[in-house]
């Protein structure tokens, strides 16, 4: 299994909406180290559900439900998408500040590249959100 991170604005999609809506299709990426990173991601990966510009905290634990598909928001091959479904709620956030200032989280491509949508989250990274966050 694979861990990644997505970024979403909660003014556009929280996490609420998508345990709401139990999927989505995540497209409209436009950046192509994301799209190869989407194009990485497998059916049952987890992915850190991060709220960008306003809360700025991991929130949620997402599952690809679906592998890469056409990009059904632009007539061009060369996009992806993924549908993902929420998995589980952190029950405490894990903020950008928390990331900073862990020796583990502040290698993460948040930090790193915080322009970033989609990347990948190591293994360690991945566990050391769920053990701040008090999460199982």
């Amino acid at each position: 299994m694979n861990y990644w991170l997505v970024k979403s604005e909660p003014i556009k999609y929280p996490w609420e909406k998508l345990v709401q809506d139990k999927k989505t299709v995540w497209d409209g990426v436009r950046n192509y180290q994301a799209r190869n990173t989407l194009q990485a991601m497998k059916k049952g990966d987890l992915v850190l559900y991060y709220h960008s510009n306003e809360g700025l905290a991991i929130v949620g634990i997402a599952k690809v439900l679906k592998e890469q598909f056409p990009d059904p928001t632009i007539d061009d091959p060369r996009w992806v998408a993924v549908e993902l479904g929420p998995f589980k709620a952190l029950k405490k956030p894990i903020t950008l500040e928390m990331c900073r200032n862990n020796d583990i989280l502040s290698s993460m491509g948040l930090i790193r590249q915080g322009r970033l949508s989609v990347m990948p989250v190591t293994p360690e990274q991945f566990d050391k959100v769920l053990e701040l966050s008090g999460t199982k």
